[in-house]
């Protein structure tokens, strides 16, 4: 069977930061939204860090944890403790999103064929960043800016990113 096709989900500020102290920074409504939608029926893989900020598994989604605590384990949850233990927890699926945190990404990004970003209008302080990326290796294919409102603090853009080379 094929290994599944792999997706970044993230939110970055302008700087390149994802989270400070184990949290996200800012509240985004739409961005939560969004997040449901494109990973509702997917497996979800996400680092140890980013489960314990959420706290449990996802409803709709098989929550895979990858960490390399041998003794973590959590009801409902599949957990790897490296990369190809993470494939493998999604052998059958078409599509494995990747949720984060930093350490993650940058496993994946060397094998993601598409990257779905919420471009934050900020440039917060922050001790977990997106890891970089050559952007030359994708091209943009659907860009949609969304001001601030009554349930985002601030502008962000919605940007996805397919692979193509």
């Amino acid at each position: 069977m094929p290994a599944p096709r792999i997706t970044i989900i993230a939110a970055v500020a302008r700087n390149g930061v994802i989270g400070r102290d184990n949290d996200l920074i800012w509240r985004l409504r739409s961005d939560l939204r969004r997040f449901k939608a494109l990973t509702m029926g997917k497996p979800l893989l996400m680092g140890r860090k980013t489960f314990a900020s959420i706290g449990k598994p996802l409803p709709g989604r098989r929550t895979i944890v990858l960490t390399r605590d041998p003794g973590f384990a959590v009801p409902e949850v599949a957990v790897a403790h490296d990369w190809a233990g993470a494939l493998a927890a999604a052998e059958g699926a078409d599509e494995l999103m990747v949720a984060g945190g930093g350490e993650i990404y940058a496993l994946a990004l060397p094998q993601a064929e598409r990257i779905h970003l919420t471009e934050v209008d900020l440039a917060p302080e922050g001790d977990t960043v997106f890891p970089p990326f050559d952007r030359g290796l994708y091209r943009e294919t659907h860009r949609e800016a969304h001001p601030p409102g009554e349930h985002d603090a601030c502008a962000f853009s919605f940007v996805d990113l397919a692979r193509t080379a």
